[in-house]
């Protein structure tokens, strides 16, 4: 007798146990139905589909990757990505400006001119030319810096207006100034220490440096190179040049890699080395979420994934990887795709869908260069979201079901 009763306690105690789990499972139901979905990284691959299908509900514009597409981005300049100054010949011709070093060099031709002749003038500081031509007679007045009225002293000429002109007007209009008290008096300016002909250079991993211009000009390398360089890698500094109040701004790898763009430097340009690698962001099914510095001059979109420690296997859902940037409309044009009405700026904001499903698409991942700023987004599958589910269910009912287990086994 006692068997049975024992039998009917058993099975009174695992309907009250199924009946719990029923409860708790309805609860959970009932609670993941009000909230409408599960905790997720983001956005299934039907979902962002369906949101960018829908007329009129996106300001985005979807971009199947293929062959074309990635074609059109090869084949487009970057011209418009890194707008860059104009001005792209050599400076104006060098002139004298405020703040720069004169020296001028005086000769006389006759012996009783302003410099004097015969061993009676030894202290005026003339000196005789040599040969022989022993009546020739030169003096150099001491270096003098252009005032801030743009005048030099000159003895026997006065003050000389030197500011915004060239050597050789200067010596042309001392020259007229000493013809009444010289006899064919010959002049040569030189200018030592130019301040208005420099370029200044400064950044976070280089000592500020002033740099003065050559006459045969020198491009935004060699000044950089002059100021003794960066200490960083080209792909991780970017060039800031401002010239006459406008700055553009490169990363210094295209002035090393395009030629055309390491353009000559003009008198007054302030040139900054900063220490800005390019980065793209990474976020969903993908080993590490967060910003990736590329690493490189160039990285291509595989490559940007397998920085980011590749997809999950257990969540990823390979036909959902997803890239956001802003594009040019002249590129969207190029990939003949529809595009939706451009930003305040001018650019169209687009979406690159990428199915790895699809062998091929390996082979357009790698020729799919990555820009800076760039988003990707690596879509969980579907089942993710139904795995977390009974997860969930069992976390709610297992510490009750256990409760109640270990309540029967010690009668309290």
């Amino acid at each position: 007798m006692m068997k049975f009763v024992a039998t009917d306690e058993i099975l009174e105690h695992s309907r009250r146990i199924m009946n719990i789990k029923f409860f708790v499972c309805s609860s959970v139901i009932a609670c993941l139905i009000g909230c409408s979905t599960v905790p997720t990284a983001g956005p299934t691959t039907s979902q962002v589909l369906d949101q960018l299908a829908q007329k009129g509900s996106s300001n985005l514009t979807l971009v199947n990757v293929n062959e074309q597409v990635v074609d059109a981005l090869a084949s487009e300049p970057d011209s418009w990505r890194n707008p860059w100054l104009n001005d792209r010949g050599k400076p104006p011709e060098a002139k004298i400006g405020v703040g720069d070093t004169l020296s001028i060099m005086i000769w006389d031709s006759s012996s009783g001119g302003l410099l004097g002749g015969g061993p009676a003038d030894t202290a005026t500081g003339g000196v005789a030319a040599g040969g022989g031509n022993a009546g020739i007679r030169n003096v150099t007045v001491p270096d003098q810096v252009v005032g801030p009225d743009g005048t030099v002293s000159v003895p026997y000429a006065g003050r000389v207006q030197v500011s915004n002109r060239t050597p050789q007007q200067v010596e042309k209009a001392i020259r007229g100034l000493l013809a009444k008290s010289a006899y064919d008096p010959q002049v040569v300016v030189t200018i030592p220490k130019s301040v208005s002909r420099s370029v200044t250079i400064s950044g976070e991993s280089m000592s500020g440096a002033r740099v003065p211009l050559s006459v045969r000009g020198d491009r935004i390398l060699d000044v950089i190179g002059a100021a003794g360089g960066t200490k960083t890698s080209p792909y991780e500094t970017t060039v800031r040049l401002t010239r006459n109040g406008v700055t553009a701004v490169m990363p210094m790898s295209k002035l090393v890699s395009d030629p055309s763009k390491n353009i000559y430097a003009w008198p007054g340009d302030v040139i900054t080395l900063v220490k800005a690698p390019e980065t793209f962001t990474v976020f969903g099914a993908t080993l590490n979420n967060s910003q990736i510095p590329f690493g490189a001059d160039q990285i291509n979109l595989a490559q940007a994934i397998a920085k980011a420690g590749g997809l999950q296997d257990a969540r990823a859902d390979p036909s959902g990887v997803f890239l956001f940037r802003f594009e040019p409309r002249s590129v969207v044009s190029a990939m003949k795709v529809p595009s939706v009405p451009t930003t305040p700026s001018g650019e169209v904001p687009v979406v690159y869908h990428l199915d790895l499903h699809d062998v091929s698409s390996y082979f357009m991942a790698r020729r799919f260069a990555m820009r800076d700023n760039d988003i990707i987004y690596a879509a969980n599958a579907s089942m993710t979201d139904l795995q977390k589910f009974f997860t969930l269910v069992g976390t709610i009912s297992s510490p009750v079901i256990g409760g109640v287990v270990v309540t029967k086994a010690t009668g309290y």
